[in-house]
């Protein structure tokens, strides 16, 4: 099977997490209002293309009502790859839409990829080179490990609240404890769940 275009993986993305939310797939009136589709035709047609491309699969949902499974096994376990984050330095963001291999159960709307430039997080093993699994979120808890934004340069650091402020730690002692300070516009972008790292094949 061929990769799936970004509409067609919005499209089946949406079944996946309304199955993983409510332990039931989603009806189609239900896929027309969360991805705002006003047409049951266009909702057909995605339906029609995913299922000649073994993706998806008609069912009985609930009370009768047509609903749609995803053939997990069927489809490729990829999130974009949004750009690459280097301590102290805007996030370079890539052009065109690439995408990333990763395990299923990191499979979600709200999840990305980033790929990581730099050794400030060495202790806990994350790499220069190495790719990050980021949930986009606003907010943290101590000790998380975040994608933070201060004064529009992006950082990858652990996230922590002190009596005397935000700081942001990194895990090599080459680098310095960042101070958040009142005057600086900061905000968290993401909250990392996972870590790997591809290796060059001879």
């Amino acid at each position: 099977m061929d990769y799936l275009s970004p509409k067609k993986q919005r499209f089946v993305d949406f079944i996946r997490d309304f199955t993983h939310d409510n332990n039931r797939p989603p009806t189609f009136v239900e896929i027309m209002s969360g991805l705002d589709i006003r047409s049951l035709g266009t909702i057909n047609w995605y339906v029609h293309e995913l299922e000649k491309e073994d993706v998806i699969r008609r069912m009985k949902g609930k009370n009768g009502k047509r609903a749609l499974s995803v053939l997990e096994q069927h489809i490729h376990n990829r999130l974009p790859l949004l750009g690459l984050i280097s301590a102290g330095r805007p996030l370079e963001v890539f052009e065109g839409t690439e995408y990333m291999d990763v395990p299923p159960q990191y499979i979600r709307a709200e999840n990305y990829v980033l790929k990581v430039n730099g050794n400030s997080m060495i202790d806990d093993q994350i790499r220069n080179g190495d790719y990050i699994i980021v949930k986009k979120t606003e907010t943290a808890v101590n000790g998380d490990m975040v994608v933070a934004l201060v004064n529009n340069e992006a950082t990858l650091k652990r996230y922590y609240i002190k009596k005397t402020g935000i700081e942001l730690h990194p895990q090599n002692p080459d680098f310095d404890i960042i101070h958040i300070q009142d005057v600086d516009d900061f905000k968290i972008n993401g909250i990392v769940l996972a870590v790997f790292r591809e290796y060059s094949q001879r």
